[in-house]
């Protein structure tokens, strides 16, 4: 169990700092001030944990009892200001590298917290059915990212943007079918990231996206 539980604490932390990453670059685009670009970093990274705890009645939240994570958030954060005033202002294709980095991190953090939430949740509470575990994981998965767009005054990516939530919605849907199924918890873990993941690209790649009203 301790191995499983390493396991998950290593990738939770890549998804940590994929989100803080594409959340602090988010507040360089705006314009923000470095603290700003450390709240934005540690908003996208931990914020969809956070609305889970409270949600699950989890208190303190994951975040308060691993200060590890916000510190980690915060390192990633400041890093990619530094990086990004060292580099100046970008411009032409430098713009769609920027955009596509963001687009990739996010796709990881989508995966990620996915994946680790209904593991979480599967693992803490017995008679979890599918719709409490999709439901977790959806909002961990989009969470941070909801609240990043609200602070930075843009309408969330999820109402609006390529297959985001269908993505998430999708691998939590498969973890959840693999546990049940006793599929060994290596291949469930990295399968539903791997189709989370591989939606959220190919949805940017190919531009699909859900019908809207004219």
């Amino acid at each position: 169990m301790q191995f499983v539980e390493k396991i998950v604490s290593m990738i939770e932390l890549i998804g940590i700092v994929a989100f803080a990453i594409s959340g602090a670059m988010v507040a360089i685009q705006k314009k923000l001030d470095i603290f700003g670009v450390i709240v934005l970093g540690i908003t996208t990274a931990l914020g969809g944990g956070v609305i889970r705890d409270l949600l699950l009645g989890r208190v303190p939240p994951m975040m308060f009892q691993k200060p590890i994570y916000a510190i980690l958030a915060t390192i990633f954060a400041v890093a990619t200001f530094v990086f990004a005033c060292i580099v100046g202002e970008v411009k032409g294709k430098q713009k769609e590298l920027y955009a596509s980095i963001i687009n990739f991190l996010d796709a990881i953090g989508l995966g990620v917290f996915a994946a680790t939430s209904v593991n979480m949740v599967l693992t803490n509470y017995e008679h979890a059915g599918i719709f409490l575990s999709v439901f977790m994981g959806t909002v961990t998965a989009v969470g941070g990212g909801v609240l990043r767009d609200m602070m930075s005054n843009e309408i969330p990516l999820i109402l609006k943007k390529r297959i985001y939530a269908i993505a998430a919605i999708i691998g939590s849907v498969v973890y959840y079918i693999l546990w049940n199924c006793n599929v060994p918890f290596e291949v469930t873990m990295f399968s539903s990231i791997f189709i989370t993941v591989i939606i959220r690209l190919l949805a940017k790649r190919y531009r699909w996206n859900l019908p809207t009203a004219n």
